[in-house]
């Protein structure tokens, strides 16, 4: 009988004949960097991007799992800098409880629109890329689950109706970005993620066709970019100004020493004083001034 570890190794065919106990290992090697669509009923989901299943994950994460999928969060036990530096050196294959888990349901998760539980995009990389050295992005599990889930957590409770919408709406315009952007790379080595509020916000980065996701650094640029028209076009210029200071200070302030994120608010504070300043609401743009002004602070 074969334990967990074979489950990695083994193929599903074995030509030998059953009284042959000494089967050989046959090393399977798969490398699929076609990536498939996600399913509508993920998208805007925190579990698009990752599902807490390996318990060293958990561990460093501070997450704990529940039932039916769900998730209580802690994450204020480690800092994120500490869960993104540890996400450049993770090996998801090392829980083999977990691989085994996924490989015996690889079929449903590299299918487009899978509505598979155990699903996320994570997840479906790495039954893409068995044996062939390849990681899935970082950004995954180190951002995108993290703040997905953190802003959720935390944040979500704080704001107003107004407010709650732009941040359900952001998360989903964040998820249809990333399928807009991998979706673009399988045609073709230019990637395009529209703004459709501000078109002078688009996003449009070269990228080699099928390689966006095997590059953990170019995918995070990308993700990272995309965040601009998913913020604006999701309402960020038309919410009160208590959720402005909510949202302008939410993000740990250690990671404001990352440039991308920096980049992120100054353009999105850019176009939200832009309309405020046509609707003369002067007094909101001081309030989302000082929030940006709040975050420079480390940098003065």
């Amino acid at each position: 009988m074969s334990n967990d570890k074979d489950v990695l190794t083994r193929s599903n065919s074995i030509h030998t004949p059953d009284s042959n106990k000494n089967r050989p290992v046959v090393q399977h090697k798969i490398c699929n960097s076609i990536v498939p669509a996600a399913a509508d009923s993920i998208i805007g989901k925190c579990e698009f991007y990752y599902r807490p299943l390996h318990e060293e994950y958990v561990k460093k994460s501070g997450v704990s799992t529940r039932e039916y999928g769900e998730t209580a969060l802690n994450f204020s036990i480690i800092p994120l800098r500490v869960i993104t530096g540890w996400a450049l050196q993770w090996n998801p294959w090392k829980d083999v409880k977990v691989a085994s888990k996924l490989l015996l349901n690889r079929d449903k998760l590299i299918v487009a629109n899978s509505s598979d539980e155990n699903w996320s995009r994570h997840a479906s990389f790495m039954m893409r890329h068995i044996g062939c050295g390849h990681q899935p992005p970082d950004y995954y599990i180190g951002y995108g689950y993290y703040y997905c889930s953190i802003y959720g957590d935390k944040l979500f409770p704080q704001l107003s109706p107004a407010g709650k919408k732009w941040l359900e709406n952001g998360r989903r315009f964040l998820q249809e970005n990333m399928e807009k952007g991998l979706k673009h790379n399988m045609r073709g080595g230019i990637v395009v993620v529209p703004c459709k509020r501000y078109p002078n916000q688009t996003v449009e980065m070269d990228v080699a066709r099928h390689e966006l996701e095997l590059n953990s650094d170019k995918f995070r640029e990308f993700a990272f970019a995309t965040h601009v028209p998913a913020y604006l076009d999701a309402g960020l210029a038309d919410l009160p100004i208590s959720d402005l200071v909510l949202i302008g200070g939410q993000p740990n302030i250690e990671e404001w020493t990352d440039s991308a994120t920096w980049k992120q608010a100054i353009l999105s504070g850019a176009e939200v004083g832009k309309d405020m300043t046509k609707n003369a609401v002067n007094s909101a743009k001081i309030a989302f001034d000082k929030a940006l002004n709040r975050l420079m602070e480390p940098f003065k």
